[in-house]
């Protein structure tokens, strides 16, 4: 009898983990090759570059910058921002993410949810921007150097739908002012509409005729790929680069029409030319002669400071999981990219930068072979900074517009919707809070309150587990089998024994016995175990016994760990009819607490 108690005991010990063999596991894994190349995953696939290579990187790098250029240089007015600013995001996250980026097809640069999230404070003065890239940059390094990509789990896709067709529709309508040549004085989506509605008599009509023009082109030019005559090839690249050709054919009718000293349209003006100077990030700035400390600055952009790395977390992740063609995405990996990409951007003057889905999918379907065709994408925004900014001064402002509002229609998906409704109708709830709170309220709490509705979901369904309660007659006796479908937990133990209990005195007293399956209970902890030990003394003052059947060793030792004499309520490798029968038959046998073959 000592002997299988002792047994017991051992079985039922509780496994701590091994932190000297955890240590020496880890120090060994930091030292070895692997470790390095994978926080440097250039050092895997160039050794392995092939001369085919190049000519397709290049297509691809060039392709991506046409259409960069232009948008680019929108971005930089939507973040209120002068226009160069949204060049200078474009270019050192295409060389950083070349050395540290895992996936061929990612690009990186500023995107139109990132300037709309800047714009609140950039336009106060453009070194707010560049302080949060540096600082946005530094917290995902740190996330992803502590392998916290898993995080990114928590944030359901319809909260990631609804808050990427918030920012869409906010920064679509931001613009409608600005596609027929009015001056809106705020870029929120209620002020925006209403400026538009209240000076419809003022729409300029060179501006109206331009900018819709422009974005019926962009819109159809997204089906010129799908030609099925002529060269496939031409078609694919004409459709890929829309951007730029309409950027040159608007600049090109503003320069000729201009000529007589009269401009027909609002152009974007000057832009600083050259290449940004390379220095630190301004960790003080001056405001209207006022000096402005760092900490006032912190103040100042607020909850943006947790809000961008998130967002660009997700950015960024997502794109790189959709590209990835059946390989596996190192989340933590990738944040480390894009971690480095923005400290470094922050040295060259930029805002907030992170993966662009719109220039990855041009890389992708452009049949991009390595990052290194991020080089080439980046070479050309520098070479338009140094040579081109003149002849930026003549783009018009409803072009820029327009291809704006084309690249956020495309992030409107609108079948996502109609697929939440099919598949499982709740999900709509988080998809609807995210959308309505990031549109009437701010992109910043918007995503927040999207992922507190969707925990809410996880919060309920942990607290009232699926239990499932059964009235058997077995060998002649009334018992009560209680079927647990998931994992026990502090939320869910007290419904547990509240259901048990209120199961029992509807039956009146006719239950002898309940029996508890354990089959899909993996794990609890010390609060469900006190309950168990709770419900036991609550089933004794009612007359009827209680049995744990077929539970995981390591949740049984925990009950046991807690009180000793629950031990003979657990019974294993017996079937339901043999628990039973020993129970009734021999009630004071407590010699059957494991049943294992030595």
């Amino acid at each position: 009898m000592r002997a299988c108690f002792r047994f017991a005991d051992n079985l039922y010990r509780e496994q701590m983990p091994d932190v000297g063999s955890l240590i020496r596991d880890g120090g060994r894994k930091l030292c070895r090759p692997s470790t390095v190349t994978n926080k440097f995953p250039i050092l895997k696939w160039l050794p392995r570059y092939r001369l085919e290579y190049i000519m397709q990187d290049f297509i691809a790098g060039f392709t991506v910058g046409l259409t960069t250029i232009p948008q680019a240089i929108a971005y930089g007015v939507v973040a209120g921002l002068e226009p160069q600013y949204g060049l200078y995001s474009a270019f050192m996250g295409c060389f950083t993410y070349i050395v540290f980026g895992s996936c061929k097809d990612v690009t990186i640069a500023t995107t139109a949810i990132m300037a709309l999230m800047v714009n609140q404070y950039a336009t106060i003065s453009p070194d707010y921007a560049v302080l949060v890239c540096f600082l946005a940059g530094c917290i995902v390094l740190l996330l992803g150097l502590l392998n916290m990509g898993v995080l990114v789990r928590f944030i359901s896709i319809p909260v990631i739908t609804g808050f990427t067709m918030a920012a869409a529709t906010t920064i679509g309508s931001a613009q409608i002012n600005n596609i027929v040549g009015l001056t809106s004085p705020s870029n929120d989506l209620l002020p925006a509409w209403k400026h538009f509605f209240t000076n419809l008599t003022s729409i300029r009509l060179w501006d109206a005729l331009l900018g819709v023009s422009s974005l019926v082109f962009l819109l159809l030019m997204t089906r010129v790929k799908d030609i099925k005559w002529g060269n496939r090839i031409f078609w694919k690249y004409l459709g890929l680069s829309r951007n730029a050709l309409a950027v040159i054919f608007g600049t090109f009718l503003a320069y000729i029409l201009s000529r007589d000293g009269n401009q027909p349209f609002r152009v974007t003006g000057n832009i600083t030319a050259g290449v940004p100077p390379f220095r630190l990030p301004p960790f003080s700035t001056t405001v209207d002669g006022e000096y402005v400390s760092f900490g006032e600055m912190i103040s100042t952009v607020g909850a943006s400071l947790g809000s961008i790395p998130l967002i660009s977390i997700l950015e960024i992740v997502a794109i790189s999981k959709a590209f990835s063609k059946g390989k596996i995405v190192d989340a933590s990996q990738e944040m480390v990219a894009l971690g480095m990409c923005n400290i470094m951007g922050s040295f060259v003057l930029s805002m907030p930068v992170t993966g662009s889905f719109t220039r990855t999918a041009v890389n992708n379907a452009s049949g991009v072979k390595t990052p290194l065709g991020g080089a080439v994408t980046g070479a050309l925004v520098l070479m338009a900074l140094a040579f081109l900014t003149q002849t930026f001064y003549f783009i018009p402002k409803c072009t820029l517009a327009a291809i704006i509002i084309a690249a956020m229609i495309s992030l409107v998906e609108l079948h996502k919707i109609r697929d939440m409704w099919k598949s499982k109708k709740k999900d709509l709830f988080p998809f609807l809070v995210t959308v309505l709170t990031c549109m009437f309220w701010s992109l910043e709490y918007g995503i927040l309150c999207g992922i507190a509705a969707n925990m809410v979901y996880i919060l309920y369904s942990s607290a009232r587990p699926h239990v499932d309660i059964k009235l058997e007659k077995i060998n002649g006796h009334e018992v009560s089998v209680v079927d647990v479908k998931q994992k026990l937990d502090y939320a869910s133990a007290e419904y547990l024994k509240e259901k048990v209990v209120r199961f029992l005195n509807h039956q009146n007293g006719e239950t002898q016995l309940v029996v508890i399956r354990g089959e899909e209970i993996n794990s609890i902890d010390y609060t469900v175990a006190m309950n168990i030990v709770s419900m036991k003394g609550d089933l004794e003052a009612l007359n009827c016994g209680m049995i744990c059947w077929n539970w995981n060793i390591a949740c049984a030792g925990v009950v046991c760990r807690l009180n000793n004499d629950l031990r003979p309520i657990f019974k294993f490798d017996l079937s339901l009819e043999e628990v039973v029968a020993g129970h009734f038959d021999s009630p004071s046998n407590t010699a059957s607490t494991v049943t294992i073959d030595a």
